[in-house]
């Protein structure tokens, strides 16, 4: 959503005559793409490993759940499959005098359908995490699975309704290159209540309804492990669950998409540009948020390493039959099963707040 921030080479804080900005432009580039691209990477390999485990079950996680996080991984992959290519193309063949064009405008859009509806997704996932904590034993009453399609399915078609008129060369806002971030921008500057009108249908609901729902959880499982330390008479020595996965969760949310939100209100009120490099970290600082979603909603949860591991272990048994230790599938197996009766065991006794936590995160 995220992609307006200054004019075409608009360096204005720069002293420098034009001719010498597109000369520094052109000495940053290289950098810029470098940094594009081992992002991209890093997108893309990380939800292909994510893929790989959630196409199966994994232990704990219910099958809403995995729809929920199935969608998630979508949208976090097409910021290294679509939204990265498309605009390093662009990049690559866009003459920086041009004017705007249908191509930039098209390519405007997807970047910020993508953007948005990687927020809708965490939102969703936010939602059906409190559910499946707070009303465990409501829970497939109130999130039915067309429920949970619905949802999933309102975070992928809302998005570009809100934002076809992106696509318009001749519609209500303007798109430029950017040569600061090497992005098509809308430049939000041209339309001020269509820009604030983007922020007040996704970006503010979206991280009013996390933050909501992540501090309940936090406070609720805050509350039960005090209650239990007091019943172990100290002797509790069990990770902080909540602290470990729903603070760096919201931190690594408001730390990405604050910067992009707040750059993004400032140039569409103003009408003016922020020095470069503020305009490429708040452009792409998004997408390493597709990153971190991995680390957050899969690999700090012990079920789906656990599951990464079994699935490891098959790929290397494919390739090297006599590779794979009986010893070490016996273990993997007895380990799975432990995990699926602790985790049938605390939906049904709903108990214990921080193993319901880390199941659902």
């Amino acid at each position: 959503m995220c992609t307006n921030v200054s004019l075409p080479g608009d360096l204005n804080e720069l002293d420098v005559k034009p001719t010498d900005t597109l000369r520094l432009l052109e000495a940053h580039r290289p950098i810029k793409v470098g940094i594009i691209l081992v992002v991209g990477v890093m997108i893309t390999l990380g939800n292909v490993a994510v893929v790989s485990v959630i196409y199966s079950a994994v232990p704990g996680w219910s099958r809403n759940s995995r729809y929920f996080l199935l969608s998630l991984t979508g949208a976090d992959s097409a910021f290294g499959l679509i939204v990265m290519p498309m605009n390093l193309c662009v990049s690559l063949v866009k003459d920086y005098s041009d004017e705007p064009d249908p191509f930039c405008h098209v390519v405007a859009f997807f970047n910020a359908t993508v953007y948005s509806t990687c927020m809708y997704t965490l939102a969703s996932i936010s939602l059906e995490r409190y559910v499946a904590v707070f009303y465990p034993l409501q829970y497939s009453s109130i999130l039915t699975r067309r429920r949970a399609l619905m949802l999933i399915a309102f975070a992928w078609i809302f998005p570009p309704v809100l934002l076809v008129p992106i696509t318009c060369p001749e519609g209500i806002i303007d798109v430029h290159f950017s040569t600061a971030s090497l992005v098509c921008n809308p430049s939000y500057s041209s339309n001020v209540t269509y820009s604030l009108t983007l922020t007040g249908f996704i970006f503010f609901p979206c991280s009013a309804l996390m933050t909501f729902c992540n501090l309940r959880l936090w406070f609720a499982a805050r509350r039960q492990r005090k209650r239990l330390r007091r019943h172990a008479s100290g002797r509790w020595t069990r990770p902080n669950v909540a602290s470990r996965v729903l603070v760096p969760v919201m931190t690594a949310y408001y730390t990405c998409w604050t910067p992009c939100m707040v750059v993004m209100i400032y140039t569409a009120i103003s009408g003016s540009g922020v020095p470069e490099w503020v305009e490429f970290v708040a452009v792409w600082l998004p997408t390493s948020n597709g990153f971190l979603n991995c680390v957050f909603y899969f690999w700090i949860n012990q079920s789906f390493r656990r599951k990464f591991h079994s699935v490891l272990q098959r790929l290397c048994f494919g390739i090297c039959p006599d590779s794979k230790p009986v010893h070490d599938s016996v273990m993997a197996t007895v380990n799975n099963n432990t995990v699926q009766d602790r985790s049938s065991s605390v939906s049904s006794t709903c108990a214990l707040l921080p193993d319901a936590v880390e199941t659902y995160i």
